[in-house]
């Protein structure tokens, strides 16, 4: 009897859908605007760009950023040049930023983690209100202690 060994599917990673350039400079840039640390700029800047992704395939309208991912699409917007191409490159159009914070809630969170996973994605959960050792109500959705 022969048992088959299966390889660990690598996962993907926003960061390796733009330069490693654009990356850095787009890291620095949230670190300084926002207030981060380096490493949770890093973090930030890759699962917006993976969700980013995610949005811009599927043409989908009824995803959002978590509170703590946001800064980092605000980070690819407002090197709107980089980041006009980077989504006509991608996608064939732009992906416009429609405010929707309000609807926040810890079950989109969860569904758009979901779906950035079904595309091989690595996810941070942290980052979007869902790690599993979550306390409610304090962090309902994407609350500092996630």
């Amino acid at each position: 009897m022969t048992t088959m060994v299966e390889s660990p599917v690598a996962l993907r990673h926003g960061r390796d859908l733009v330069s490693p350039e654009l990356f850095e400079r787009l890291v620095e840039f949230c670190a300084d605007e926002y207030g981060l640390e380096r490493g949770v700029a890093d973090r930030v800047m890759d699962q917006a760009v993976a969700f980013l992704w995610v949005v811009g395939t599927t043409r989908a309208t009824d995803m959002a950023p978590s509170k703590t991912v946001d800064p980092g699409w605000h980070t690819f917007m407002l090197h709107s040049q980089e980041y006009e191409e980077w989504c006509h490159k991608q996608f064939g159009y732009y992906v416009h930023h429609a405010p929707n914070s309000k609807v926040r809630t810890r079950g989109l969170m969860v569904d758009v983690v979901g779906r950035i996973k079904v595309h091989g994605f690595d996810v941070d959960e942290r980052l979007w209100g869902t790690a599993a050792d979550c306390n409610q109500p304090a962090c309902c959705s994407d609350g500092p202690c996630c």
